[in-house]
């Protein structure tokens, strides 16, 4: 399956209610009806974990660069890419870049393996 992750903070006049409830009423609704779009979670990271295996730095709790990260399910990331084309995606990113946004990365790619327990 075919992926896009967002990470990212919140700008820092945004109250963190207020923007769960823009993305429940507005964000989340939107992007889950663009074509293409199969799905769309948003999580609050409450920590983190940073080593570096090659240089055998052995795993030590730190703060996250990003506080945010939305995962967005996508049939493919060609008829994505078409639907972040459209008049309904220009919309909502500008909002989300002048009201909510600070800092952000955005990654698209494709699941090389899922596993579930059963």
């Amino acid at each position: 399956m075919a992926k896009e992750i967002i990470l990212y903070n919140l700008r820092d006049d945004v109250k963190e209610e207020d923007y769960v409830k823009w993305c429940e009423d507005y964000k989340g609704p939107l992007l889950i009806g663009l074509p293409g779009s199969k799905s769309f979670t948003l999580l609050k990271m409450m920590g983190g974990v940073q080593g570096n295996g090659q240089k055998g730095s052995p795993p030590s709790p730190t703060k996250p660069p990003f506080n945010y990260i939305g995962i967005l399910d996508a049939t493919s990331l060609e008829e994505w890419g078409k639907s972040r084309e459209s008049k309904a995606f220009k919309e909502f990113l500008s909002q989300w870049l002048s009201k909510w946004a600070a800092d952000f990365y955005i990654l698209g790619g494709i699941e090389l393996y899922h596993g579930e327990s059963a």
